[in-house]
């Protein structure tokens, strides 16, 4: 598979370190902790996934990809998408 860095261009998802869903916020205090950490969703279809260029430009980035056919839909600085 290869993900598109804003920064570097098409690259082999090698040289990044998955995350997972770019979705979830983690709660201020100690409610939902458990459920932050522990239960997570895991849909089928278009998701938006935090991803590290480990081996590339070391930006966090976020990748729309479809969780079905891992075709890719785009990406952008996770810090100019709100992740």
């Amino acid at each position: 598979m290869r993900l598109p860095c804003p920064y570097c261009g098409d690259r082999d998802a090698q040289e990044f370190s998955y995350r997972g869903d770019a979705g979830p916020r983690r709660p201020e205090g100690e409610d939902g902790l458990f459920d932050y950490v522990y239960l997570r969703d895991n849909p089928a279809g278009p998701i938006r996934e935090l991803w590290y260029h480990a081996n590339g430009c070391r930006n966090w980035i976020v990748v729309t990809r479809d969780t079905r056919t891992h075709e890719v839909h785009g990406s952008s600085l996770a810090r100019e998408s709100g992740a």
